[in-house]
């Protein structure tokens, strides 16, 4: 047999296919996964055909995306068929609902790693590399956050970056799963949010998204912890980060000190997602989100005389048991009356463990589907109405890439969080351009940069 002695101890790198589902708190926990597994010689693809090891991180907060998940998973049989060593893993809050129950339904899974355990990945791929062992799941509950002890520097060079700032929610919504899959509010330290963003700074990222579940309570159960207001002000001095945004607001804990900071704080890009979930007042107890369209209103106005530019945007539940026609045409009312930028919507899905699953009076399929599409429809009218106030104004654009649909323009994004498209000189990502804005279209606006 033919030796090669040059190639003795090298280690070839194995195939890493990371499939993310949901929210941004799950493409941030990508990243840290990838990161960890680098140490251990793996490198991303973008074919799962390829890849040694394949990973779904998931989402449960909706039925269609956890339904995706199976989907993804039952075509991913077949690859681990023809291919007996590949280690398929699932992670997120569809592994922290389901547990050993998802082992059980699919055996030919490898493991399954809950939403606070992404630091147990090496120790169960030592357990399968070295002894062959299968089938293990973690999922641990609790306060507890999963990113303590837990280095990221980032190995990548790009304009934006997440960074998660808590894990978590208290609140309870009688539609929500979060608590269930995420546990309770946890605050990371805020130093070491601020380290993370200044070693994301030095790669040359220009933008941060502070990533929380409900990011308005930040650092309340940890004692000696700056506020959210305060983790912005110190935010704002990290040399290098040109930008700040934030998701998500609970209107509820929406304060006055932290809609004033759209007015003091140069970096805090002026958008603000502001989760409605219904324009009913009986709706929104029946959710349990412990406001009133009234109050929703009036917080909207303050945030507008403080800020007049400001970008709203939101998301809205239709069909909710209960509701009634009546209950729809007062959120209908609410857009009408808020002018949101933009919201995403959703028809209503029972969640396990959530109150609003036992809940009997149902709203039947047909008529969320109408009341979805009505919604859409004129939310579609209103967010273009929105995007021609801008047209022949000039914004300053933060370059991300290339656009989607043309290599040779740029894409980027305005501080009220609108995507632009414009051609001619192709500017390296985090550029930042001053850009008029020649048309505006129903998700995007065009632009000429200055030659």
């Amino acid at each position: 047999m033919e030796t090669f002695p040059a190639l003795a101890g090298i280690m070839f790198p194995k195939n890493l296919y990371i499939q993310t589902f949901g929210c941004q708190m799950n493409v941030y926990d990508s990243e840290r996964l990838s990161h960890l597994l680098a140490a251990r010689n793996y490198r991303l693809v973008e074919d799962p055909a390829e890849a040694d090891l394949i990973f779904l991180n998931t989402c449960s907060v909706r039925q269609k995306p956890e339904q995706k998940v199976y989907s993804a998973l039952g075509r991913f049989r077949a690859f681990k068929k023809k291919k007996p060593g590949l280690i398929i893993g699932v992670g997120g809050c569809v592994a922290q609902q389901e547990g050993e129950a998802l082992l059980r339904r699919l055996p030919y899974l490898d493991f399954v790693l809950g939403t606070k355990e992404l630091r147990r990945i090496n120790e169960l791929l030592d357990d399968l590399e070295t002894s062959g062992k299968r089938g293990m799941a973690t999922t641990l509950n609790g306060r507890v956050d999963p990113y303590a002890s837990l280095p990221f520097i980032p190995s990548f060079s790009k304009a934006t970056a997440f960074v998660s700032i808590m894990q978590g929610c208290d609140n309870f919504c009688s539609f929500c799963i979060v608590p269930f899959v995420r546990g309770r509010e946890v605050s990371r330290p805020v130093e070491d949010i601020l380290e993370e963003m200044r070693a994301l700074a030095a790669k040359g990222v220009k933008e941060v998204t502070l990533l929380g579940q409900n990011v308005n309570s930040y650092g309340n159960r940890r004692p000696g912890n700056l506020g959210f207001v305060g983790l912005l002000e110190a935010g704002q001095q990290i040399g290098g980060i040109e930008r700040i945004r934030f998701t998500t607001s609970h209107p509820k804990d929406l304060s006055p000190s932290l809609i004033e900071a759209f007015a003091k704080l140069s970096k805090l890009c002026e958008h603000i997602h502001l989760p409605l979930q219904s324009g009913s007042n009986r709706i929104l107890k029946r959710m349990n989100r412990g406001y009133s369209r009234e109050e929703y209103q009036q917080k909207v106005l303050e945030l507008r005389r403080v800020c007049p530019e400001i970008s709203i945007t939101t998301d809205m539940i239709v069909g909710f048991p209960g509701e009634e026609e009546v209950d729809f045409r007062a959120t209908l009312e609410m857009i009408e009356k808020v002018q949101f930028d933009d919201l995403f919507s959703f028809k209503y899905s029972d969640r396990p463990h959530t109150r609003a699953a036992v809940l009997a009076d149902k709203v039947p399929e047909e008529i969320s589907r109408r009341r979805l599409m009505e919604l859409q429809a004129r939310q579609r009218e209103i967010t273009l109405q929105k995007n021609r106030i801008w047209e022949g104004k000039e914004v300053e654009v933060l370059v991300e890439g290339q656009s989607k649909a043309c290599a040779l323009e740029n894409m980027g994004r305005t501080r009220t969080n609108r995507i632009v498209n414009f051609p001619g000189k192709i500017h390296p990502p985090g550029s930042l351009v001053r850009v008029r804005i020649e048309k505006a279209m129903a998700h995007s606006l065009r632009g000429e940069a200055p030659l």
